[in-house]
């Protein structure tokens, strides 16, 4: 499973800058032209990402963009400057309303979607923009887009022989971390703690030992290895047995610190801060309402949902049943 890990995962630090270059208020609310919020939420989440919003307000990508056609990337520089910029109490996403089934395939406008797959298909559609007109399409330069260099981090795979205790290790690029809510996890430290804890491979995943080169029993583990500079976690509220909700509250910190759960777990804290969760309301995963909660440039806490954009405090953040979380580090 994964991959040798590659050479260049460390990117150019002039290009991310973490903090926003100027202090605002909050921007426009989203329309919500029939089911739409699933959109609206990752569109607000998105735009008050400080280093992408950054970037995307720099106008470095569409100054020399030659892509004929589509471009995510170019749609969300336009978005996240008319949010941002715009007099207005609300506007319409109409470009990414229109391009929808360029986004992602299975998305029917009109039709209720989660927004979790919206997310990483907007994100990969991005990526794919990044790529674009590039003659080195090699693993490694492929983790080298602005998407990557900010959501981008590194899984490490440490499988075990329980016969001969040989160890082999495997690494996998990553976006976003799902974590599973349905058993033991109350708050997001004990679902991280339950991620990382060692477990033995089921008999179906058959694992033959190169060093003792027989079929063994063994045991994985699943490490951070490089941690993003946006964490992006969805707790996994569909049940995937019964798929049913999982309703209940799982408590979740402003800030986390991400070194208990590293392949390190020796040096310094990775400390991350909370600045936007996705909502849903709803007594099951395939109908309800998204919103969500973002923090704005000049530090303030908004509840968006749609069109209405009205102050919070952190506490009323932090009582909220998540689905999908930010951090931002």
């Amino acid at each position: 499973e994964g991959m040798a890990l590659p050479q260049r995962i460390v990117s150019p630090p002039e290009k991310i800058c973490m903090d926003w270059q100027q202090r605002q208020r909050p921007g426009a609310g989203l329309f919500n032209l029939g089911n739409t919020c699933y959109i609206n939420v990752i569109l607000q989440c998105l735009t008050y990402t400080p280093p992408l919003a950054n970037y995307l307000l720099s106008y470095e990508h569409s100054q020399s963009c030659q892509q004929q056609g589509f471009c995510m990337m170019c749609t969300m520089e336009a978005h996240v400057r008319k949010v941002l910029c715009s007099s207005a109490s609300a506007i319409l996403p109409g470009a990414v309303l229109r391009d929808l089934k360029f986004i992602g395939e299975e998305f029917e406008y009109g039709r209720q979607e989660n927004a979790y797959e919206f997310l990483r298909c907007t994100l990969s559609a991005m990526h794919r923009a990044c790529l674009s007109g590039s003659s080195n399409l090699d693993i490694s330069s492929q983790q080298t887009t602005i998407i990557h260099q900010i959501f981008g981090g590194f899984m490490k795979y440490t499988v075990t022989c329980l016969s001969c205790q040989a160890v082999v290790d495997s690494y996998k690029a990553f976006l976003d971390v799902s974590l599973d809510i349905r058993v033991r996890a109350s708050s997001l430290t004990t679902a991280l703690e339950d991620c990382v804890t060692p477990k033995q491979l089921d008999q179906k995943e058959c694992f033959r030992c190169s060093k003792c080169k027989k079929k063994a029993a063994a045991s994985k583990k699943v490490t951070v290895h490089h941690a993003p500079r946006v964490l992006m976690l969805c707790l996994e509220r569909a049940d995937q047995w019964t798929g049913t909700k999982i309703s209940k509250f799982v408590e979740y910190p402003e800030y986390l610190d991400l070194r208990p759960y590293m392949s390190d777990t020796a040096g310094e804290p990775l400390l991350c801060s909370l600045y936007a969760i996705v909502v849903h309301s709803g007594d099951t995963c395939l109908e309800g309402h998204f919103l969500c909660y973002t923090k704005a440039s000049n530090g303030l806490w908004y509840k968006m949902d749609d069109e209405s954009v009205d102050n919070c405090d952190i506490h009323t953040v932090l009582g909220q049943q998540a689905y999908l979380l930010f951090y931002a580090r």
